[in-house]
């Protein structure tokens, strides 16, 4: 009897043009074969020229938005939201965001900006839309998106990542499942508004990490290979060290240990163990 067909997963890596060496890091991974979409971070400088560098992989792997507004600083001025010139914390943003304070105006402007500087130096639109630290899928925030995009006539041309899934998935996997579930929560109902809105989702979410420095990555992308829904989505943040990633993000040899298992033949093995196989979204789904 011949074997099941694989079921086919999105792999996206996170922060593309971050830094450097980052994104350094993420085009080995493209190279490789192993990832099928990475959302890039259009506030960094560094992403003119990065934009550059992702030609090759076009047809290989989906190229969205990583909105951002919780590293660095916005595009544009956001008095409200960034008075010093620096987006907040995550936990700032979360906070303000369950309580219906969120400077609309503000973020949209700046949602506009991000999307404008994508498609200036990619030369069209993405292919998706997440959000740094999921900040996308936030109440409030999932209508400003909705919107932008309507806008300009992109509902249906792309997708969007459902942060969310089931809770028996994640009990089913347990890693990280206390994590997983707390975004679960603040990103409830966005698929389905997602979907009221004319634009395609995952339906289902892992790959969520502590970024511990000795933790088993391996063992770990095991888990989030568990319990897949139909459309299953896997994030990852694979990347290289410079001093531009040290002086804005506290995870860094975490990455390294994410891009080592990718290029490894490890992940081969953990992908076939699983009968799972990484592809772009639009052929995702079991077999």
């Amino acid at each position: 009897m011949a074997a099941p067909a694989p079921f086919r997963f999105v792999l996206c890596a996170d922060d593309y043009a971050l830094s450097p060496a980052v994104s350094a890091g993420i085009l080995a991974a493209l190279a490789a074969g192993a990832l099928t979409a990475t959302g890039v971070m259009t506030t960094r400088p560094s992403w003119p020229a990065a934009a550059r560098a992702l030609d090759p992989f076009r047809e290989h792997a989906d190229i969205g938005l990583h909105f951002n507004l919780t590293l660095g600083a916005p595009l544009g001025p956001a008095p409200q939201l960034a008075p010093d010139g620096v987006f907040p914390k995550v936990g700032a943003v979360i906070a303000r965001a369950l309580r219906g304070a969120l400077p609309r105006g503000e973020i949209a402007a700046e949602l506009d900006r991000q999307l404008d500087a994508f498609v200036a130096a990619a030369g069209g639109p993405p292919d998706f839309v997440d959000g740094h630290q999921h900040v996308h899928a936030l109440p409030g925030l999932r209508d400003i998106l909705f919107e932008a995009l309507a806008r300009r006539g992109w509902a249906g041309r792309l997708w969007l990542r459902d942060p969310a899934d089931r809770a028996a998935r994640l009990l089913a996997r347990k890693a990280m499942a206390p994590k997983a579930a707390t975004l679960a929560g603040l990103a409830r109902g966005f698929g389905a508004a997602a979907r009221r809105a004319g634009f395609s989702v995952n339906d289902g979410f892992a790959g969520f990490s502590d970024f511990a420095v000795d933790r088993d990555y391996a063992a770990l992308f095991a888990t989030f290979l568990r319990a897949p829904g139909p459309r299953h989505l896997v994030m990852c943040h694979p990347g290289r060290v410079d001093d531009e990633l040290v002086a804005l993000d506290p995870v860094t040899t975490g990455r390294e240990r994410e891009l080592g298992f990718l290029l490894s033949p490890d992940f081969a093995r953990v992908c076939a163990a699983a009968g799972a196989a990484p592809a772009r979204f639009a052929a995702a789904g079991q077999g």
